[in-house]
């Protein structure tokens, strides 16, 4: 069983700043595809980034990309979203999960693709 804790989102103004933290129990995290995916209310869950288990290789979003980073500690087992020049419309509550198996550009995109789920974590960017 792996659990999946999300921290660090809060309300922020335009232009701002978080990181978002998501600490995974369990040995398999270092074998771990993890992903970042966020809801705005009314809509459906959408990809935002996604990282392999090394940490080599990284997928974005079109939106974020050059904007948000993503990132992982394997010796901590947790992965990081650093989100840099925050706009409104990145309001929304931000979700990591775990994919065990290979990935591609196409694979990490897609909700089914996951097995574990946080809680979430709201993120507020007022304009």
């Amino acid at each position: 069983q792996v659990q999946l804790v999300e921290s660090g989102g809060g309300l922020v103004q335009a232009g701002g700043s978080l990181r978002l933290s998501c600490a995974a129990s369990g040995r398999t995290f270092s074998m771990s595809v993890m992903g970042w995916f966020r809801q705005a209310p009314g809509k459906e869950r959408e990809f935002v980034a996604a990282i392999s288990s090394s940490g080599s290789i990284t997928y974005y979003e079109d939106s974020v990309k050059g904007r948000f980073t993503i990132s992982r500690d394997n010796a901590k087992n947790t992965v990081y979203l650093q989100m840099n020049s925050l706009k409104p419309e990145d309001t929304a509550v931000y979700f990591c999960a775990r994919r065990m198996g290979v990935m591609s550009a196409t694979i990490v995109r897609a909700t089914a693709s996951y097995d574990y789920w946080g809680q979430g974590t709201q993120v507020t960017v007022s304009s």
